[in-house]
């Protein structure tokens, strides 16, 4: 009995040391998680982008995190200078980048400087050329980006679209165009016989009429910057495709003898949806022309078509589904919401009439009629659907789809000057057909 009772106080006194030792752990490991100091990891870079236009120069950083940031102006002193700082950010060889990206040629930043101000602290300081209203703000995930935060480099005088027309009439008129009377009209006449030999018969332009003013086209290139807009298999983005074929119409407008053109962004960047439709009223223009690339979730859909605004809805599931998309694009592109009045820009959105929807439904079908001898239609008829472009008030508006980016042969096509040329020359078509049955009233003198 002895023997026995002396192995079990053994085997307790091993198993009281044992639990001591699993105590003596354990509390040892909460005292190191509570005393070893938390390491945070700062955001990290992910890409820096640059975009200089004329009417903005726009910065943008994209990271893996939000980020908290302060700017400030600093005019007192030479240089001007936009200050901002990143916190919970470390200096890295690709915020570093931004430096070498400016350009010359930029129209508002002379410099860039980065450093690291204090620990985590990031600053970044971008010398002027003129006076600028920065807009600085962050931006959530959405589509292919993560956090972004953009700044906007903006004018305090910004260009003036309307004088920017003046002024471009006038350099054309002094660049060769101040001739005798007689030598222009002969080029009047001559320009008006090739047009009417390359058109159909029965569609030509009306020679007689009177021209008592230049008649203004806006053309809005759809995306832009930020916003790619869709992107083909072979990675052909839309914004590049729209612009080129713009520039192509803006050409070939010009050589009209009585329109002018305005493009609501003659560069790679990107331009709200609503500040597109201000652009147009601010000229004043007789017609607005958004160009687009269609995408759809299946390779064959294929087809030119043109769209006009919607009381009512959309004319199909598939007008819907596109009218969203391409209302997305404030989303993409990135808009600062600060300091605007929401209800006040949607009641600038809502002010088209049922008369301003039926000239763009003229003026769509006239485009569409001369689209159809370059491309198979989509659809045969203009459909409609809420577009945030459309809804200028007073302008009759239709948006094309070029093309489908989305059919990979339709993307070659995009991609090709040739067809390029082939869309513009057959929007213009549709812009002399539907001015020769419906003229634009009279607002003034020619210029």
């Amino acid at each position: 009995m002895s023997g026995s009772h002396s192995g079990g106080d053994g085997r307790a006194r091993k198993l009281i040391v044992s639990r001591r030792r699993v105590l003596a752990g354990a509390a040892g490991s909460l005292v190191l998680s509570l005393s070893a100091p938390k390491i945070a990891r700062g955001a990290n870079l992910l890409e820096v982008r640059l975009w200089p236009a004329a009417d903005y120069t726009r910065v943008t950083l994209e990271h893996d995190q939000p980020l908290r940031f302060t700017h400030f102006m600093v005019r007192d002193t030479p240089p001007l200078r936009l200050v901002v700082d990143i916190d919970d950010m470390e200096l890295s060889p690709r915020l570093k980048e931004l430096v070498g990206r400016v350009g010359a040629d930029d129209p508002y930043i002379a410099l860039v400087r980065v450093g690291q101000n204090r620990p985590r602290v990031v600053r970044l300081v971008i010398e002027l050329k003129e006076d600028i209203l920065p807009e600085v703000f962050a931006l959530a995930p959405v589509g292919p980006y993560q956090h972004r935060l953009v700044l906007d480099l903006k004018p305090v005088n910004p260009p003036d679209p309307l004088l920017a027309l003046l002024r471009e009439h006038e350099s054309r008129l002094s660049e060769g165009q101040r001739r005798d009377e007689a030598a222009l009209l002969r080029e009047i006449q001559k320009a008006d016989a090739r047009n009417e030999a390359a058109a159909p018969r029965g569609r030509g332009r009306d020679r007689d009429r009177t021209v008592d003013r230049l008649l203004t086209i806006a053309i809005d290139p759809g995306h832009g910057g930020e916003d790619p807009g869709a992107i083909g298999r072979r990675g052909t983005q839309e914004k590049d495709v729209t612009l080129s074929i713009a520039r192509r119409l803006h050409r070939l407008i010009d050589a009209e003898r009585d329109m002018r053109v305005l493009l609501t962004r003659d560069g790679d960047f990107f331009v709200p949806l609503r500040e597109r439709v201000e652009k147009a009223r601010r000229v004043q223009a007789d017609l607005f022309v958004s160009i687009h690339a269609d995408a759809w979730i299946r390779p064959d859909a294929r087809g030119s078509s043109v769209f006009a605004l919607s009381e009512r809805g959309a004319s199909s599931t598939a007008a819907a589904w596109m009218a969203r998309r391409e209302n997305d694009a404030d989303l993409i592109g990135g808009i600062n919401l600060g300091g605007r009045d929401p209800q006040l820009a949607q009641v600038l959105l809502d002010l088209s009439t049922t008369a301003q929807i039926n000239d763009s439904l003229r003026f769509g079908n006239a485009v569409l009629r001369e689209l159809e001898r370059v491309n198979t239609l989509h659809k045969p008829r203009v459909e409609q659907a809420g577009f945030a472009v459309l809804k200028a008030p007073d302008i009759p508006s239709i948006l094309v789809e070029t093309a489908f980016i989305s059919n990979p042969d339709e993307e070659r096509r995009l991609s090709d000057e040739r067809y390029q040329q082939q869309i513009a020359a057959a929007i213009l078509g549709g812009i002399r057909r539907h001015l020769a049955k419906h003229p634009p009233a009279a607002r003034g003198t020619l210029g």
